[in-house]
């Protein structure tokens, strides 16, 4: 037992077993409460806490861990799931994510994995298409968003140490000059993380409007205190309004600074795939880098991490190794040059699956759909009596306020319902519950469901 037998038919029970499963839990996600039933040490409890001298065949492992860790899952792929920016499970996406573990293909160098390279490459570039992204930009395929934000600033320290005479490849950045990071005051914390283990610190803060978005003036203000090389980090998707920083106006401003401008665009930046919401974001193709999530607006299971640098050679220069062992692409750019990791699954192949089955037309059709669902939850709270909606709903967020109660009450008893889960946070000095659109199966009957739950929470 737990040994390789070496049969052909080792994987078949296991596999089997594993599929029944997990058809079972997305079978049951429709009418499933959201949130968890057993909570951690429960779930210790049932798994075991003691690594036992023997071992267990593998499909009694699969069926018993399934057993254990079911309780203690949340139902994510819910319709009426809006706690964070998370969203659902596209078919054909995570089918492909199946193949991508079975392959188990180290997809670091292109030339050594040709077939999984081969999707990663056009996933990559079908996105930057979909965005309008510039010719010549590149694509990787990170593990999330915030680790798209750090392989993106690596590429904007290398860039602009480069511009004054700097290699930071070279000599690091002890001793270097000193750059300079801004942001909105509004900027999403992974920013944050990014810039600290690049060695850059926290960055600026740059006021914001009532929306969240940058103001102009503001930044040209800073920027006149800079001197030195400079980073701007503009947002596309403010966690609470979904609103975008002023692209055209900020860029202009940092060009003439000769300041990189990298945009978080984790959600909000899929909105320059949509001819109708494409003005929410205009101008943000005149940006040097970019990350986003396909795990989110493109619904692809976890990890869907992506960064897109439109001049290859900083990104390059910043993620690249060499060693005798490791034979370099003699065409292309190998994956590993683009990204943090050297060991790492394909996990671009899930976005080639989901894009390839929306095609254009239907990754515009998701991205105006989930607009429109947060547009519809919002004239719902906004006809409850005693319910505030505090922003302009111009993409996927919705963030509510309830007059003499807090939204953290409110919360639980969402909760306690089961049938829709959102999450208390705090905004311009005040509770609310913030609603995240970005599950595929969010239509209308799944914002009235949702809605009802709030009318019972509010009794």
């Amino acid at each position: 037992m737990g040994g390789a037998s070496g049969s052909d038919d080792e994987y078949r029970a296991p596999l089997e077993t594993a599929a029944t499963l997990s058809r079972a839990w997305l079978d049951g996600v429709a009418a499933r409460a959201i949130v968890p039933e057993s909570d951690i040490e429960a779930v210790k409890d049932a798994l075991g806490r003691e690594l036992p001298g023997t071992g267990a065949d593998a499909d009694e492992v699969v069926a018993a861990l399934a057993a254990a860790i079911e309780p203690g899952l949340m139902t994510m792929q819910s319709s009426r799931f809006f706690g964070w920016v998370i969203g659902g499970t596209a078919p054909a996406a995570l089918a492909a994510d199946w193949l991508v573990s079975a392959w188990d293909q180290n997809a670091a160098l292109r030339e050594v994995t040709p077939g999984v390279n081969a999707a990663e490459e056009l996933a990559g570039e079908w996105v930057c298409q979909l965005l309008g992204l510039p010719g010549g930009t590149v694509a990787g395929f990170t593990t999330g968003a915030t680790t798209a934000n750090l392989v993106a600033l690596a590429a904007a320290r290398h860039a602009v140490l480069a511009g004054v005479g700097w290699d930071d490849a070279v000599e690091g950045i002890q001793g270097a000059p000193r750059i300079r990071v801004l942001a909105g005051e509004e900027h999403h914390p992974s920013v944050d993380v990014a810039l600290r283990v690049l060695g850059l610190g926290r960055p600026v803060d740059v006021a914001a409007d009532a929306e969240g978005r940058m103001v102009p003036e503001a930044l040209e203000a800073a920027l006149a205190d800079v001197d030195g090389p400079a980073i701007v980090c503009l947002q596309a998707g403010n966690i609470h309004s979904g609103a975008s920083d002023p692209f055209e106006a900020s860029i202009d401003l940092a060009r003439a600074a000769s300041a990189w401008v990298h945009v978080d665009g984790a959600f909000g930046l899929w909105a320059a795939a949509s001819p109708r919401l494409r003005r929410l974001v205009e101008g943000v193709e005149r940006a040097d880098s970019w990350a986003t999530d396909a795990h989110k607006t493109l619904n692809v299971p976890y990890d869907a991490g992506i960064v897109a640098v439109a001049e290859p050679s900083h990104l390059v220069a910043a993620m690249t190794m060499h060693a005798a062992y490791l034979p370099a692409a003699e065409s292309g750019v190998d994956p590993a040059d683009l990204v943090l990791q050297l060991s790492r699954r394909a996990r671009g192949v899930p976005s080639y699956a989901a894009l390839r089955a929306l095609g254009r037309d239907g990754v515009v059709a998701l991205v105006d759909g989930l607009a429109d669902a947060a547009a519809a939850l919002a004239d719902g709270l906004r006809a409850m009596p005693g319910v505030e909606v505090l922003n302009e709903v111009c993409f996927t967020q919705v963030c509510a306020a309830f007059h003499g109660r807090e939204a953290a009450e409110i919360a639980r008893a969402l909760d306690a319902d089961g049938a829709a889960l959102a999450h208390p946070s705090r905004w311009h000095g005040r509770d609310v519950l913030r609603f995240s659109v970005s599950n595929r199966s969010t239509d209308a009957a799944a914002v009235e469901t949702a809605l009802d739950a709030v009318r019972r929470a509010l009794g």
